[in-house]
């Protein structure tokens, strides 16, 4: 007896995976959060599956009704927006099925921070300027560890990517500069990203609040700030070893300069 998790991706419904989307489609019964995954999606979902809107109810009344209808003998899918394991809630989930003695498959999705990434025709690592990535998102409602706080992380000086921070800009900018960031730095913002109606915004850390304001992005937006953002960065000659002429790897052999 299982519950099937599956990241549907961030928008498209055509960035579930195959695994996914053959796992949806054999569904008897179908939860998904309907403020956030597409209904396009779910409507692939077999005709007399029962789909069943998440957005309204609570943990227990989800898990409860998860278990019954495996219980039933039903297959369960829950839905999740992007992938479940970046600020899924899955795992709350997760323990409570255990507790009523149901297992759980998880199956990957595509995270709003890749989709955004690749919108904005940004790769987010770049030799020689910055070879990490840090997920993170501002302090707000909910806390965040005291060895996490976003002004420690920045010290770091690569790319960072916020979930859920539309609402905090200015606190995210602030900490940006009490880390050592230039207000120059470049920040692209996805609202959206891969939904019909995605906008993306380009501008720079010392404007980063007001651009957001006067554009109306205040929920579901996706932050990416770093010099990897530069939108002039194709015109720089940053390169990897990987096709290097001159570098020798398990494939080919370098030649000389």
């Amino acid at each position: 007896m299982k519950v099937t998790i599956i990241g549907a991706g961030p928008g498209d419904p055509d960035l579930i995976t195959v695994k996914g989307l053959t796992l949806l489609q054999e569904a008897d019964v179908v939860m998904y959060a309907d403020s956030l995954v597409s209904e396009d999606l779910v409507k692939r979902a077999k005709p007399d599956a029962e789909v069943i809107k998440t957005a309204g109810m609570h943990l227990e009344e989800m898990v409860d009704l998860m278990v019954e209808r495996v219980q039933h003998g039903k297959k369960v899918v829950r839905v999740h927006t992007g992938d479940p394991a970046v600020y899924g809630a899955i795992m709350e989930q997760i323990v409570l099925l255990k507790q009523a003695g149901i297992g759980v498959e998880i199956i990957p999705g595509v995270s709003s921070v890749f989709a955004s990434a690749a919108a904005v025709g940004a790769e987010l690592t770049i030799p020689d300027l910055t070879q990490t990535v840090i997920l993170t998102r501002a302090e707000g409602r909910t806390p965040v560890p005291e060895t996490e706080k976003l002004k420690d992380l920045a010290k770091h000086h690569c790319t960072i990517a916020l979930f859920l921070s539309a609402t905090l800009t200015k606190k995210v900018v602030k900490e940006f500069l009490d880390a050592g960031w230039s207000k120059e730095t470049p920040v692209a913002v996805v609202y959206k990203a891969t939904w019909p109606d995605q906008r993306i915004l380009r501008t720079t850390l010392e404007h980063l609040d007001e651009e957001m304001h006067k554009n109306g992005m205040r929920k579901q937006a996706m932050i990416l700030a770093g010099w990897a953002l530069d939108e002039h960065i194709h015109e720089k000659d940053y390169r990897s070893k990987l096709y290097d002429k001159t570098f020798t790897h398990g494939f080919r052999r370098g030649v000389k300069s």
